[in-house]
């Protein structure tokens, strides 16, 4: 049997959802962390905290199911642009993946040094992974806020950069990541 060596011209459609069902959630779960914060202690503001912390969760599988896709599926090449373009790509292709591990991990790091076990979707306690310690928590709460602005600054550029290759380069860039909609495009 002959191996296909001709690399892929589009991301396969499961790359292509969870690209983007992940990229609605981080939306959520960062207007719930921007909103939560600011509302009065009351029952509203305890199930928007625990719905944050579902989405994160449930953005953490993703991702890690997102990556293991991405190691065993080849990805499209990059259209043609710059070797300083294509470092800063990859470079930040690398840092969403990181991000996207990382906001949530800080995050239940945070929520345990509170005193607060993660109950996904209120059925499924996960495991603490550090003790309650005041100090702690003051620390991962800002290592948390930190990677989450850094990753909504990170998006934004990632966001930019799309927009900039199809509307003043013209590229495939973006309709790569919207071929889907195509038949025939490879799971």
């Amino acid at each position: 049997m002959e191996q296909n060596t001709n690399p892929p011209q589009h991301y396969t459609r499961t790359a292509v959802a969870l690209h983007w069902l992940i990229a609605a959630l981080v939306f959520a779960a960062v207007f719930m962390g921007w909103t939560m914060t600011e509302m009065a202690i009351s029952p509203a503001r305890l199930k928007t905290y625990n719905y944050h912390k579902w989405v994160g969760v449930t953005v953490l599988a993703l991702a890690l199911l997102r990556l293991v896709w991405r190691l065993t599926h080849r990805a499209p090449p990059l259209e043609k642009m710059p070797r300083w373009q294509q470092l800063v790509a990859h470079a930040g292709h690398g840092l969403l993946y990181v991000l996207m591990l990382a906001v949530p991990v800080s995050g239940w790091i945070y929520s345990n040094a509170t005193g607060y076990r993660v109950v996904y979707l209120g059925k499924l306690p996960l495991p603490d992974l550090v003790g309650r310690d005041k100090a702690l928590a003051e620390r991962w709460h800002e290592v948390h806020e930190v990677l989450a602005t850094v990753l909504v600054v990170l998006v934004a550029l990632h966001v930019l950069a799309a927009l900039q290759h199809h509307f003043l380069h013209k590229d495939n860039t973006l309709r790569r990541m919207l071929a889907w909609r195509r038949q025939g495009t490879p799971r």
